[in-house]
């Protein structure tokens, strides 16, 4: 009987067709999750770093503001080749009138942009500036009476409207 037993135990080593299927079909399950799940989050880091890089410009302006008696740059000195405020304190390279700008860190190109239209959205690589401007709930800048305020917006992947930062 001994013999009988060895040889049954003997015979069901290895997996089943089953049990192999049924470890790849979670294998894949994983998968699947991971694959559509990834963009979402690539989506959510490249929105993250525009937040940075807006943020990175609202401290330029502030630094502007600090050599400038507290004024804010207009339309006119936003953009001045070479000696606007996108080529001076964001190291941009001058190219189409001074609006240009590089972040050295990442690579990330965005234009400088004077923006009238406080409701429009930006492009993708736009920032949208306004001096005597706030943002609003919605994302949108609204004026304000006070001239040293300034907007800046920028458009994210994750929102339909734009993502908006001031100095108040």
């Amino acid at each position: 009987m001994n013999s009988q037993y060895k040889q049954i135990t003997e015979s069901k080593r290895g997996f089943t067709i089953i049990e192999v299927v049924l470890v790849l079909a979670i294998a894949g399950l994983i998968f699947l999750m991971v694959f559509l799940a990834l963009p979402a989050l690539q989506r959510g880091q490249r929105d993250t770093q525009r937040k940075d890089d807006l943020s990175r410009m609202n401290t330029q302006i502030s630094n502007y503001q600090n050599s400038n008696r507290g004024a804010v740059p207009t339309e006119a000195k936003l953009t001045a080749s070479g000696t606007g405020f996108v080529a001076r304190y964001l190291g941009g390279s001058g190219a189409q009138a001074g609006s240009e700008y590089v972040d050295p860190s990442t690579g990330e190109g965005y234009r400088f942009i004077y923006q009238s239209n406080l409701t429009a959205i930006p492009g993708d690589g736009e920032v949208f500036y306004k001096d005597g401007s706030i943002c609003g709930d919605d994302g949108n800048a609204t004026t304000s009476t006070a001239t040293r305020q300034y907007s800046l917006r920028i458009k994210l992947e994750n929102q339909t409207s734009a993502y908006c930062i001031d100095n108040r």
